[in-house]
């Protein structure tokens, strides 16, 4: 039906949008005291990174991504988390070349195909941080 949000999914009303932003900030402005800076990677990656980064044979891969073939016949997934796709930012960014310590966090919506059950949606939002080229443990 044309009139309903898909299955595991909802939508953020004018009444609860307020509540989200005030979030979001509280997380903006704690990460950046600490030195963190925002990153917003693509919603789909290439399936490929995700089977390297979070590892074949893992519930996630093998029965939770949304994966599709794009016109081109490229397999495209939507992003299920998202340190994979920070890695490959920093990576394909070269933000290694500045500093060695690369401090970063995002927020945003990921997804899963998961049979939806009281507390679990196809469509989450998360937030998460990521310091970077550093192998001190000391440094989380």
């Amino acid at each position: 039906m044309l009139t309903k949000a898909p299955r595991g999914t909802h939508d953020i009303l004018p009444g609860e949008a307020h509540a989200w932003n005030y979030v979001e900030g509280t997380i903006r402005d704690l990460c950046r005291r600490y030195g963190y800076e925002e990153l917003r990677t693509p919603m789909f990656e290439h399936t490929e990174l995700f089977h390297r980064g979070i590892g074949e044979g893992t519930d996630v891969v093998d029965k939770e991504m949304y994966t599709f073939e794009d016109r081109g016949g490229r397999s495209i997934t939507l992003r299920p988390e998202n340190t994979a796709s920070a890695v490959r930012a920093y990576l394909e960014n070269k933000l290694y070349g500045d500093q060695s310590l690369v401090k970063l966090f995002y927020i945003g919506s990921m997804f899963r195909y998961d049979r939806p059950q009281a507390g679990r949606m196809r469509e989450f939002h998360q937030f998460g941080i990521e310091a970077l080229g550093e192998e001190n443990p000391a440094v989380d």
